[in-house]
């Protein structure tokens, strides 16, 4: 992904004063985004599997903002606007019931095979009782999470999460 991101204000206090009690981990990566390293480049240095996750928090907690693509163009050589990593697809308006159990089964399915049923299933209930592509999205961090505490998981979960992310 040519994509690159800057602190904002906020994120250059929370390097100074450590007052928004980020993990050490999660510190790092804001530590290491200054507005010339692409996400790639990111990726190389610090080899976090949930590296897009991260930078998702930081950005929807306005620590860090994407300043632009690294060079990336479409057609004709217009550049092509960056996407945020944490944005839910625009689907038509209007529930569509054949997306929704898409979605539903998908995060089911997932958190069956990464993490058992044992340990998640009072979010399996919660996802089985969604009715909405709201409620779900509702459920996303918490879905992601559990993916990621799993071994096999963790080096899954950001293909998981770009999959999800195209129908929820």
């Amino acid at each position: 992904m040519g994509v690159i991101f800057a602190k904002t204000r906020k994120g250059h206090e929370e390097i100074e004063t450590r007052s928004g009690g980020l993990s050490p981990r999660v510190r790092r990566v804001l530590i290491f985004v200054d507005g010339k390293r692409s996400v790639e480049e990111l990726r190389g240095m610090l080899q976090y599997d949930d590296l897009l996750h991260t930078l998702g928090l930081l950005e929807e907690d306005a620590y860090i903002e994407m300043i632009g693509p690294s060079g990336g163009q479409g057609a004709a050589g217009v550049p092509v606007p960056p996407a945020s990593l944490t944005a839910f697809r625009l689907h038509p308006p209007g529930d569509d019931p054949v997306r929704l159990q898409k979605a539903r089964n998908f995060m089911l399915n997932t958190l069956n095979a990464f993490v058992g049923a044992l340990g998640t299933s009072s979010l399996q209930d919660r996802v089985e009782a969604a009715r909405s592509p709201a409620e779900l999205r509702s459920l996303f961090d918490e879905w992601y999470h559990a993916i990621v505490s799993s071994r096999d998981g963790r080096r899954e979960a950001e293909q998981l999460r770009s999959k999800l992310l195209e129908v929820i």
